[in-house]
């Protein structure tokens, strides 16, 4: 099969960026041909909220990125979209999670369509944002009618889509294991590289930090008088998208600066492993969720979780198999982590049972599977 990628890739940081070239080089495994078209401009500087949009790492060697579509410019969709229609794919694979992208996507695919060939699969990570603003909605319309097919990662967005479309076909896969960032390393040695203590509880809660992941929540769990006997390190480690003074304020006023220790910044790709391998929870206390990568980085590096029951985070995360599911509230993940602390039980069996569920296979067959049943 002939097959292009659009959404972010290098030279653009983050998971996104990642999963968009694992699936390349995934797909080209089974000899299709594949491309990766991404942007020249992703997010005007003045609406990304981070420090950069880009990576300082080298480009793949091994997947075909073309750097060619501006998000804002709409005569650049016109051009794009004309290209892919001449070049006749048979499936693009698209990825959306802003209604921000919502006309210059759509546009593309829209043209590339008018080949009567190429069929348009979307990966949506959301189909309703987290924070929402004004014509969010009538962005995401103009979205959906322009695909053929979905490919949600959680039962959340499966709903959400179904309030948008009913008609089109769509399928549900999980999020597959994000093994981009190296092999585990020991406890010891990832220890060593962070300077945490091996006597301490460390907890780790990772990615950005925005109101709705529910940072502050984990923080004021660790309040609770019952955890003050434990020798508890909580690293936070993340770029902020919010203001940090009310956390750095909440942490001092609550006389935990011994045991919280930030990290404010994006963390690149090879330092990703010595995150998780040095720490003993892996914390999600999100308010709203669809789906995180987090759960699937901790599941590659077999950690145990704490998650909210919010979107398809407990779809993913057995309680007393792989970790904690808590409501997202101060008591509760104060709760569970006292559990932790107490018991300190081991979950490790249930964690490489229960990874198995998320390999690149599955996702590979169930694209194609949706592509099918959009012909």
């Amino acid at each position: 099969m002939k097959i292009t990628l659009i959404g972010p890739a290098h030279p653009y940081r983050g998971s996104f960026a990642t999963l968009t070239k694992r699936l390349a080089e995934e797909f080209k495994k089974e000899d299709n041909i594949v491309k990766i078209y991404t942007f020249t401009l992703q997010y005007p500087n003045f609406l990304f909220p981070g420090e950069t949009q880009y990576t300082s790492n080298k480009a793949p060697e091994n997947v075909n990125i073309t750097r060619i579509i501006n998000s804002i410019n709409p005569f650049n969709w016109i051009k794009v979209g004309l290209r892919i229609k001449k070049e006749k794919p048979d499936m693009v694979i698209l990825r959306y999670w802003l209604p921000f992208f919502s006309p210059c996507l759509s546009t593309i695919s829209r043209i590339a369509r008018l080949n009567k060939h190429t069929k348009v699969i979307a990966i949506v990570d959301n189909i309703i944002p987290h924070e929402k603003r004004f014509l969010d909605d009538t962005f995401t319309r103009y979205f959906v009618s322009g695909v053929d097919g979905f490919l949600a990662m959680s039962n959340n967005v499966i709903n959400d889509i179904s309030k948008f479309n009913t008609t089109k076909p769509r399928i549900l896969t999980p999020h597959p294991l994000f093994d981009d960032f190296g092999e585990p390393l020991s406890k010891e040695e990832a220890q060593k590289k962070l300077g945490l203590n091996a006597d301490d509880i460390n907890i780790l809660t990772f990615g950005l930090i925005r109101k709705y992941k529910g940072v502050d929540l984990l923080i004021d769990a660790l309040a609770d008088e019952r955890l003050a006997k434990y020798p508890i390190k909580l690293t936070i480690a993340g770029e902020f998208y919010d203001s940090s003074a009310p956390y750095y304020d909440k942490v001092k006023q609550l006389g935990l600066s011994p045991k919280v220790n930030f990290i404010p910044k994006f963390i690149p790709d090879e330092d990703v492993k010595y995150y998780f391998c040095s720490t003993d929870l892996v914390a999600q206390t999100y308010r709203s969720a669809t789906q995180s990568g987090v759960t699937q980085i901790g599941y590659h590096f077999e950690k145990p979780m704490l998650v909210t029951k919010v979107g398809g985070l407990a779809e993913i995360i057995p309680e007393g198999k792989v970790g904690y599911v808590v409501e997202p509230n101060v008591k509760d993940i104060s709760d569970a982590i006292l559990n932790f602390c107490e018991l300190r039980p081991d979950f490790t069996e249930g964690i490489k049972e229960e990874k198995k569920k998320y390999s690149w296979n599955k996702k590979i067959e169930a694209i194609k599977k949706l592509y099918k049943d959009t012909l």
